[in-house]
This record gives structure tokens, C-alpha cells and sequence, in this order.
């Protein structure tokens, strides 16, 4: 009696792992006797800054939002400028935003998956006899900077009613050449390395 006993409870327990093991392979799931740690959960959602971070930002200055680049789009972070007694200096502007292009994203930001194409030392200058009203020249021609370099810097100068008329940035470059209006669309923000030629306005 006791040996029939057995028999069937070693029959069900067998029964029970077969079960098991096909309720495991029709999840797709191996087995493993080894822990598995997935690591912390994400402490940012991609693209987006947290209320912490942001508040960090509103130090003593003008609030202003530049582009940077997040999943191979532009997105827009809060910054803060200082421009001193010169705030309606459209070149001292200019120049301020484009020293924030230029940082390389906080840590924060480098977690949320920011970073900048805007490469350091580029400067800014004023527009010169002949010129369009409100041209800014690049030192640098505004054609032989990388797309999304471009794109980051006409969006982010969009932004600003002293630097854009009618949502067309002018921008010239070192040489002679004449400059161009450029024009920050929903196509440009959201496939800026693909865009050669931001859009053709006033100067082109």
C-alpha cells in the first residue's frame, strides 16, 4: 500500500515539472538558477528634465530655451543667460545663446540623453554694410557646420523675437558670401541631421 503511495505521488510531482516546464517554454522564458539584476529602474524619462533640475536653472538672468538634441530630434531646455545691461543687444544675445549651445549637457541632461553638435568656439558678430537687417554672421559659414549644429542654433535663435523676424534667422558666415534666412520648421526639429538647408527667407 505504501509503495503504491509513493509510486503516485512521485507520478503526480513528474506530471507537475513536465506542466511546468512546457508552461515555461511556451512563454518563451528559460529557466535559470542564477539571480538575475536588472539594474535600477531609469531615474529620468529620455527627452524630458525633472522639476528638480529645472528649478536649479532659474539662477539670476534671463529664462530662455535653447535646442538641444534627444533621440535625434530637438528638444527644448530651460537655461538662463547673462547679458547684462545690453539685453536689446541682439549680437550680445546671440552670443549668449550660442555659449550655451556650445557647453557640453550636465549630467542630468547627459542622463536624460541631451547633447549638442554645436561645436566650442564659435562666435558671433554683426551684420555688415549691405547686409539684411538683423544678419548675424557666424564665424564659421553657416553651410560647413553639421546639420544638426545648424538646426540647433536657428531653432534656438527662432525663439527669440530680437534675433528672428517673422520666424526667419538671417545668418552670414566670414566671407563674402551673402546671407541667408533660414526658417526652424516641424520637419527641422524633428529630423535635424537630414536637413542640409533649414529653408530660404529674407537674404537668400
Amino acid at each position: 500500500m505504501s509503495s503504491n503511495l509513493r509510486a503516485h505521488r512521485s507520478a503526480v510531482a513528474l506530471a507537475g515539472a513536465v506542466i511546468t516546464a512546457l508552461l515555461t517554454a511556451g512563454c518563451g522564458i528559460r529557466t535559470t538558477t542564477v539571480p538575475v539584476d536588472a539594474g535600477a529602474a531609469p531615474s529620468q524619462v529620455p527627452c524630458s528634465m525633472s522639476a528638480e533640475n529645472v528649478a536649479t536653472q532659474a539662477l539670476q538672468g534671463i529664462p530662455v530655451q535653447i535646442y538641444l538634441v534627444c533621440s535625434s530630434q530637438l528638444v527644448t531646455v530651460d537655461r538662463t543667460v547673462q547679458v547684462g545691461d545690453t539685453k536689446s543687444d541682439p549680437v550680445r544675445i546671440a552670443q549668449a545663446l550660442l555659449d550655451e549651445l556650445e557647453q557640453e549637457p550636465d549630467v542630468d541632461e547627459r542622463q536624460a540623453g541631451f547633447s549638442t553638435t554645436v561645436p566650442a568656439n564659435l562666435r558671433i558678430s554683426a551684420a555688415r554694410s549691405g547686409d539684411p537687417q538683423g544678419t548675424l554672421r557666424l564665424s564659421e559659414q553657416p553651410e560647413d557646420l553639421p546639420s544638426e549644429a545648424l538646426a540647433q542654433i536657428v531653432c534656438t535663435y527662432a525663439e527669440s523675437e530680437a534675433l528672428a523676424s517673422h520666424g526667419t534667422v538671417i545668418l552670414g558666415g566670414p566671407g563674402n558670401y551673402a546671407p541667408r534666412g533660414y526658417l526652424c520648421t516641424s520637419e527641422t526639429k524633428a529630423r535635424p541631421q537630414a536637413t542640409q538647408t533649414l529653408g530660404a527667407g529674407t537674404g537668400a
